[in-house]
């Protein structure tokens, strides 16, 4: 791994750190102020407000990383060649009960080969 890579994610790791324990504690101030004598509604919905800023570095961080290791995934060697379908491939039926006649194979197993890849980006997606 390189080492740009490591020190530049832990400085993301210190920030969003700083940024929770930052929002935990204006939070908490704003809730003092909230509950003295001249606190206001605008102090409660500091309060509320405070903690999101504190963690939404933190949840960037993890949106990024999700998605490098998704185009990891994606980017992984795909075989050049499907293997042949050696039968008709239910998914091939026409609606309505009307069927291809002729089916080449090797359109048959690029179609199972394209809905791999379809059902891998979905699951990667969810």
């Amino acid at each position: 791994m390189h080492q740009g890579f490591r020190s530049r994610a832990a400085a993301i790791v210190a920030v969003s750190l700083i940024a929770v324990i930052g929002g935990a504690l204006l939070a908490w101030w704003q809730w003092t102020r909230y509950t003295s004598a001249t606190g206001t509604l605008q102090n409660l919905g500091y309060v509320l407000q405070w903690p999101l800023f504190g963690v939404f570095p933190g949840f960037m961080f993890w949106r990024i990383a999700r998605t490098a290791r998704r185009e990891r995934a994606l980017a992984a060697p795909v075989p050049d060649k499907p293997e042949p379908a050696t039968e008709l491939d239910p998914r091939l039926l026409y609606q309505q009960n009307r069927t291809i006649t002729t089916v080449d194979a090797e359109h048959v197993a690029y179609n199972d080969y394209l809905a791999r890849l379809a059902d891998r980006e979905q699951h990667d997606a969810g």
